[in-house]
Parts: structure tokens; sequence; C-alpha cells
């Protein structure tokens, strides 16, 4: 039977895909999570009101007028180092694909299925969350971490990626021997770690090394978009770009574009323009009194 593999955010699976032409035993089929669970609230997404607030808040970053939630759900998401409530766009969204994997797991008891995660937040806390549900089909989930692990660029040089789109197809067959089953005890103990994480409901987590997350809050970026502010006005999407270009692990632009927004909101910026998306609006200091 043909391995199935799992993998977040659609360049992953690009990715990996062009692996199946080199190595007949990797190919099967691919199934991607697109949302990033590393940044925006968590509290009860177990539950539908849970996912309904995540979704909520997945609009109000897009600029969705947001809809009425659960009154559990809200206070939480504005709760003290919580984002503002409110997932991804359910068209087939992250949710039905779950219960689509879940349906095949059952009926396929024969499946084997390959999760692939990068060195970074994304990757790590989707692993949580899949592990945390996925316990009745241990010994068929297997786990090909690249953490810290030398890899050759194009240019045959060693390098250390931290995402699985930066690796060349012909890397992924070597990857593919690192894959082991995950263990009763992980199960157990990283389906903990997701429920810590969904009660703590930060704004951002970071992954620290191995597969250690750490909660901030929203406003983690808040000081870094400021200061590569300058009194004149520079489009938001170059502001973002400055930011980014520092950090080892990089955050979504929308979610700084939201930070922004937020930073406008509150009378630390100025802007000009639609304060749609990044290529929307520019923004600057406001002048010194």
């Amino acid at each position: 039977m043909a391995l199935l593999h799992i993998v977040f955010g659609e360049s992953s699976a690009t990715a990996l895909s062009g692996a199946f032409e080199l190595d007949e035993q990797l190919k099967g089929d691919i199934i991607y999570f697109e949302d990033d669970l590393s940044v925006g609230p968590l509290f009860i997404l177990d539950t539908k009101d849970g996912q309904a607030a995540r979704k909520q808040w997945w609009m109000q970053l897009a600029g969705i007028q947001p809809q009425p939630v659960a009154e559990g759900a809200e206070a939480q998401a504005a709760a003290p180092g919580a984002v503002t409530a409110p997932v991804v766009e359910e068209e087939a969204g992250d949710q039905e694909k779950f219960r689509q994997l879940k349906a095949l797991l059952k009926s396929e008891p024969e499946q084997q299925v390959y999760l692939w995660a990068g060195q970074n937040a994304r990757d790590v806390c989707g692993y949580y969350w899949l592990i945390s549900q996925l316990y009745d089909f241990a010994g068929r989930i297997h786990i090909i971490y690249l953490n810290n692990l030398p890899f050759l660029n194009e240019k045959g040089s060693v390098f250390y990626p931290t995402h699985l789109h930066q690796i060349l197809a012909k890397e992924f067959l070597k990857a593919k021997k690192l894959a082991r089953p995950v263990s009763l005890a992980e199960f157990e103990i990283d389906g903990d770690e997701w429920s810590r994480m969904m009660n703590e409901n930060a704004g951002v987590r970071l992954l620290e090394g191995g597969k250690k997350i750490k909660g901030e809050p929203a406003v983690f970026y808040d000081k870094e978009l400021v200061q590569q502010s300058t009194a004149e006005f520079q489009k938001a999407s170059k502001v973002v770009g400055l930011v980014t270009g520092k950090l080892k692990y990089p955050v979504m632009d929308q979610f700084l574009g939201w930070r922004l927004k937020e930073l406008i909101k509150q009378g630390k910026l100025e802007s000009k323009g639609e304060l749609k998306t990044i290529k929307d609006f520019e923004v600057k200091l406001l002048p010194a009194e």
C-alpha cells in the first residue's frame, strides 16, 4: 500500500512531491494542513466553539468583518496575553481534511503515515495538534523531523534547512531514512503539550530548539515593527520584510500586517492608503511632539 504523507503548508507538499519521481517507494498521497498554528488563538480548539473563534480571528486578519462567536471562546480570546479572538478559510479546511484522514485510517488498517516536520514553529505546532488526536493509530504514524540536520543545497554546500520547501528533491530520499514510529510515550507527552498550548493560548509561539515551543503575547513583534518604521512613509510590505529578514524563523506576513494595523489603531503609527493587505498601505512614525 502506498504511503500517506502529511506536511504543513502547500509549499512543503510541492517540494515533497518532487521527490516521488526519484523513488517509487516514497510515492503516495499527500495531505497538507494550511493553518499556521504558531500564531493566533488556540483556546478550546478541539471544540466547535474554539474552531469558530480561530476562524474569526483569521477573518479579522484578512479584514473581513467578524461574526459573533460563542461567549466562552470570545472571553478567552480577549484574555490578557491572547490575541483578540477569532480559522482558516474552510474550503476543504483543515478540520475536514483531518476527518478524512481519520476515516481513511479506520477503513484501511494497513495504511502507514509519514508525518514530515521542518525545524520551525508552524510544523512543530502542527505536529502537536495531530499527535494529540491520533493515539488510536499508534504504530502506523511515523515522524520525520528534520531537527538541526545537514543537507546539501544546489551548489553542493552543506546547510541546515528550517523548512521542507528549502530541500532539494533528491535530499528527501536521505531524509526518508529518518522515519520512525511515534512512540506511545510521545503520543501521551506530546498530547499533553498540545493541551498546555491550548490552555496557554499565547498570541505567538516560538520554537526554542528541539520540539520546545515557547508562547509569547501577540504584541511580541510590535517593537520591531516600530523600529523599522521611519519618519517618511514607506510601504507596509517593506517594513514587514525588514522585520522578517532579521528573524531566524520568519513569521507570517499576514500576521505582521495585522500587528501594523493594530499599531495604527493605537496611534503608534500613521498610515495612508487602504488598510487591506500590506501592499495596499504605507506607514510612518508619528512626528515628535
